[in-house]
């Protein structure tokens, strides 16, 4: 069964972000719009392109079935929580090869088709490919000549056959997912267990990178034991790659901010002085503020302000994102006016100033 509570934001600290997978109950579930009771993070809806995107599973969910959903905006001007199905479900198989990587996890799958580099295998609905010479030996194409065409019809007698293969390469960006059969050798890897009962939730511990993935660091403290720091817990500023912040074997000193099902998760950001502190002092709605724009995305731009203190620009204010991007450009500086200040929720909309 696979465990997603490392990707998941800690309950606990009661403040979901863009990008979080949140837990919720279907509480309403209209023509075109989906809303979910999230508790004391608010009512999270899925609708417009979202819905969409979901329907076929939205015609599968009950009012009162749980279902988790990625958070793809903090705050609507309605009020919501903008949520995403489709996103969720990738973001939580990505992860999962991830962690399969990791744990050199051995599966029986299926093979679905072939080409003359190798085959192609499905898993949790993604097509990925095993180049031929990640075969194991029995499997291999025994063609003398080489020939591309008698390799391809060797190949096409695996399809239909169950083999059993490891992940060893998952690229999200580009979509990619390699196996290889031989890693395939029938013994999974046991899950150490985690014995937590030194440790306590607000410890700060010192410990070892073991590894960097696209969701965050994996850290094996001075005891053995072994914790993940979420992409979201690195730094107080926009992290887009985990691997420019920390590598293996790495000496890094964290925060423990949850234990739960004998996993514990770390924060590094946390032992950093949270910028919106300050900013909550320095800064109010309606002040003119002058920023850099960091990232687009299909909300909008996100300006940075200071460092660690961003802004949406809502791509709202210009009509359409083309007319954003118009007037707006990545690494350029621009006047801003601020529409809403909350520095307890992190939170700051921007309005490009006349």
């Amino acid at each position: 069964m696979t465990d997603t509570t490392t990707i998941e934001k800690t309950e606990n600290l009661n403040v979901i972000k863009t990008d979080d997978i949140v837990e919720g109950i279907v509480v309403a579930i209209e023509k075109s719009a989906l809303f979910v009771d999230l508790g004391v993070s608010g009512t999270g809806i899925i609708y417009g392109i979202e819905f969409i995107n979901a329907r076929d599973v939205i015609k599968r969910i009950n009012i009162n079935d749980t279902i988790k959903a990625k958070v793809i905006l903090r705050e609507n001007y309605d009020g919501y929580v903008e949520l995403s199905l489709k996103e969720a479900r990738q973001a939580l198989m990505w992860s999962d090869a991830e962690l399969a990587i990791r744990d050199k996890r051995v599966m029986d799958l299926v093979v679905k088709d072939a080409n003359k580099g190798g085959l192609i295998i499905e898993w949790q609905g993604l097509a990925g490919f095993l180049p031929a010479s990640q075969l194991k030996e029995e499997n291999y194409p025994r063609i003398e000549d080489g020939d591309k065409d008698k390799i391809l019809r060797e190949l096409k007698k695996l399809i239909g056959k169950r083999i059993s293969v490891s992940i060893i390469s998952a690229i999200p960006k580009e979509g990619k997912l390699i196996f290889s059969e031989k890693d395939g050798n029938g013994e999974n890897k046991e899950a150490k267990e985690i014995i937590s009962g030194n440790h306590l939730v607000g410890d700060e511990v010192d410990g070892t990178v073991t590894g960097v993935v696209d969701f965050g660091i994996f850290i094996k403290l001075d005891d053995g034991v072994e914790g993940l720091v979420h992409k979201s817990e690195i730094d107080w500023g926009l992290v887009e790659d985990t691997k420019s912040h920390a590598h293996v074997g790495d000496k890094v000193r964290a925060k423990i901010i949850e234990i739960k099902d004998g996993k514990i998760s770390l924060s590094i950001k946390a032992l950093k002085e949270n910028p919106w502190k300050e900013a909550g002092k320095k800064y109010k709605k309606g002040d003119a503020v002058s920023g850099v724009v960091i990232k687009f995305n299909k909300h909008g731009a996100l300006v940075s302000i200071e460092e660690g203190v961003a802004g949406l620009v809502h791509v709202s204010d210009f009509g359409d994102e083309a007319k954003l991007r118009e007037a707006l450009s990545l690494g350029k500086g621009y006047k801003f006016s601020i529409n809403v200040f909350d520095p307890n929720e992190e939170r700051m909309t921007l309005t490009l100033a006349k």
